[in-house]
């Protein structure tokens, strides 16, 4: 063998650990881009819950005042008729 034939042989080797880097690097590249899509559509839909449970924690604040604004009212009755019947 000769030595154009060693450096011919080396330059097939390394180019076929390029060709094989390559390819592992695309592989590794569509994986990550699938990952980023599920984690694309993981997101979306945690912020989509996120915003319903927030439109409930809304309600139900309002509800509680609902609640509280009657139960005043109730206790504001009952002060008065407490009050009439001591009175008379």
């Amino acid at each position: 063998m000769t030595d154009s034939d060693d450096s011919l042989e080396k330059l097939e080797e390394k180019l076929q650990r390029v060709v094989q880097l390559f390819q592992q690097t695309q592989s590794e590249r569509h994986s990550l881009r699938d990952e980023v899509e599920k984690l694309k559509a993981d997101l979306k839909e945690r912020v989509r819950q996120a915003d319903l449970l927030e439109r409930e924690l809304q309600a139900l604040r309002r509800e509680r005042e609902d609640v509280r604004t009657r139960v005043d009212k109730l206790l504001q009755q009952i002060d008065l008729l407490t009050r009439a019947d001591a009175g008379g």
